[in-house]
């Protein structure tokens, strides 16, 4: 069990700083800065010579080091059961998707893996996964069901998830995502099981505090929009926020459909139209890009990363760990890829990897950015410069790691 942070006054000085405070330029770089902490939270984070004298403080000499806010994985299927190594040999074998899924591959496979798991089994399968994202600076993630779909194991998946943040000092961020593709009990029938999904599931997670927000797949393979929009209309009557897996296959407007919720972020966003961004940034929708799936996949089709910058659509990068399009547990690495790709700068690979990553989830009041209020989240880097950080593939310059102050 992850212990109660102490009262006394911690400070990280002699180090340069990203803040990523939105009020300066770049990064919020402070090159002779200092970070105090108490309960917790930051209590000043700015240049050395500017902190207030601070009794009885324990200090850390970071000797030069640069310290940026915590990073955050804003998207993963974390927990799941087993994995689909065996799929991906049948494709680089030259099987097709369809003859996969006629084995008894695809998501199904992930279902049955699932839903034979006990509660225990997900969280310790889960641990090693989530222990190599904390072992690059990850101080939060958000960890998505979706590999139940039905209520008792929607259930259990998200209870695995919230006791990944009781085993762990790391915050973690539950998304019920029961509208993630259909059953095979279902029979191919898509509205039935989205009324069992809106009737049943929505209010039974809800009322079990096990879900932080709710997420869809909007797509060809999944639910239409008006499918997604009966799970959202639901979601929000109880006050839940929303997110959703859009415009990854094709262009469904899902883009649209988040912004006209005021979802907190649309993700993948490959086919996202140049009208679709610009709802997304009028309604302060984060787009979380995904690279990892881009990669694994093959796809050809790259977000419109121009179109969001064009319009001030605020982008966030993840790793959307998942067995069977993205089993990729490095953050650092997101980033490169991003960068490599996508051509994102170094700037809006760290800003989608801290502060951005904190608006995906909602919680740009509680960590993002090395500001006083904020958790005292840090990961302190032994390198020369930011772009380190997105520069190096395989390479883990982490010095030290501070969740909740320690």
């Amino acid at each position: 069990m992850v212990t109660q942070q102490s009262s006394r006054v911690k400070v990280w000085r002699n180090a340069r700083l990203a803040t990523l405070d939105a009020s300066l330029p770049a990064l919020g770089e402070i090159e002779h800065g200092a970070i105090a902490a108490q309960d917790g939270r930051i209590v000043f984070a700015g240049p050395e010579h500017d902190m207030p004298a601070l009794a009885d403080a324990e200090v850390v000499d970071c000797e030069g080091r640069w310290i940026t806010p915590g990073l955050i994985d804003c998207h993963t299927h974390l927990v799941h059961a087993g994995n689909r190594a065996h799929e991906f040999e049948l494709r680089l074998n030259g099987a097709t998707y369809e003859e996969v899924a006629r084995a008894g591959g695809g998501i199904v496979s992930s279902v049955k893996a699932l839903r034979k798991a006990f509660e225990d089994d997900l969280v310790r399968e889960t641990l090693p996964r989530l222990d190599a994202l904390i072992a690059e600076g990850v101080t939060t993630v958000e960890v998505k069901s979706g590999y139940g779909l039905d209520l008792e194991n929607e259930m259990k998946s998200l209870k695995a998830a919230r006791a990944l943040g009781n085993a762990r000092a790391v915050t973690v961020r539950a998304t019920f995502l029961g509208a993630h593709a259909l059953p095979p009990e279902a029979n191919g029938d898509k509205a039935a099981y989205i009324t069992e999904v809106v009737d049943e599931m929505l209010p039974a997670i809800h009322a079990a505090g096990l879900a932080d927000a709710v997420d869809g797949f909007c797509e060809g393979i999944a639910f239409s929009p008006s499918e997604i929009a009966r799970v959202f209309d639901a979601a929000t009557k109880l006050g839940m926020p929303v997110k959703l897996h859009a415009d990854q296959l094709s262009d469904l407007d899902g883009a649209a459909l988040a912004a006209g919720y005021g979802a907190l972020s649309a993700d993948h966003l490959e086919y996202t139209s140049d009208a679709g961004a610009a709802a997304m940034a009028k309604a302060g929708t984060v787009a979380v890009i995904l690279p990892g799936a881009y990669y694994f996949i093959r796809e050809t089709r790259k977000p419109p990363i121009d179109a969001f910058r064009r319009h001030g659509t605020s982008m966030a990068i993840a790793t959307d760990n998942n067995p069977g399009t993205s089993p990729l547990t490095s953050l650092l690495l997101t980033m490169n890829m991003a960068a490599t790709f996508f051509h994102m700068t170094v700037e809006e690979c760290i800003a989608g990897t801290t502060r951005n990553a904190a608006r995906a989830l909602g919680l740009q009041d509680e960590t993002g950015t090395l500001t006083a209020g904020m958790w005292a989240d840090l990961a302190i880097w032994d390198i020369d410069r930011p772009a380190e950080l997105v520069y190096r593939m395989g390479f883990n310059p982490l010095w030290q790691r501070v969740w909740h102050g320690q």
